[in-house]
């Protein structure tokens, strides 16, 4: 099993909750997006390559990664066609990483979670596995159907949306709103907030793409 690539990024960095996953042995390569550099400055922890316009990152600290290491730098003009952690994601699936976590990918900032979500699909497209991860959400997306274990779950809430187009015969078993043969269309709260009743949750569909938001209060 592939160990992870962890992008931190600009946006919401809790202590308690970025620190065990950068520290921990199943995190092999860190990638530090803009802001994000200032949590890993903040905290000694040397990433492993660093994107960026650098137009939310202090210039001591873009300064001392580009002086003091040895850290591989990839600047980009502040007008461009992609977000940076796009960029970051993208140069993840050049270094053939195939697990990837996005930190800071959330936040104040409404626009750029939705952008980071829409980003996942061109690690969905290439056969990699990201996911944007806070302390109360796991986001990934989906082209084909999934068990949920209770035992293994991110947190006891889950809610599930169509990424583009509506989803046919979309079903969900084991769960308290369970769904059989629905058309999961791209406008609506139906499938928001459901709970496991079971101990495992089965959601299948025949064609599409979702995004699945596991979720804890």
């Amino acid at each position: 099993m592939s160990k992870r690539t962890v992008i931190v990024s600009g946006g919401l960095l809790e202590e308690e909750f970025v620190l065990p996953i950068l520290q921990s042995e199943d995190t092999e390569f860190i990638i530090g997006v803009d802001r994000g550099l200032v949590f890993l400055h903040d905290h000694d922890i040397k990433p492993d390559y660093i994107v960026g316009d650098f137009d939310s990152a202090p210039d001591d600290v873009v300064t001392y990664y580009r002086e003091e290491t040895n850290v591989p730098i990839r600047e980009f003009n502040p007008v461009k066609d992609a977000s940076d952690t796009e960029i970051a994601l993208r140069l993840c699936l050049d270094l053939h990483r195939h697990e990837i976590w996005i930190l800071g990918g959330t936040g104040k900032r409404a626009d750029h979670l939705w952008a980071n979500v829409q980003s996942l699909k061109v690690a969905l497209d290439a056969g990699a596995e990201a996911r944007i991860v806070d302390s109360h959400n796991q986001i990934r997306l989906l082209s084909h159907g999934i068990t949920l274990k209770r035992e293994e779950a991110f947190g006891p809430f889950f809610s599930v949306f169509p990424l583009e187009f509506p989803v046919d015969d979309f079903n969900i078993t084991g769960a308290k709103y369970p769904l059989k043969n629905h058309v999961l269309k791209p406008y609506g709260s139906l499938c928001v907030s459901n709970e496991y009743a079971e101990d495992t949750v089965e959601i299948t569909f025949s064609f599409g793409v979702v995004i699945l938001m596991e979720t804890r209060d």
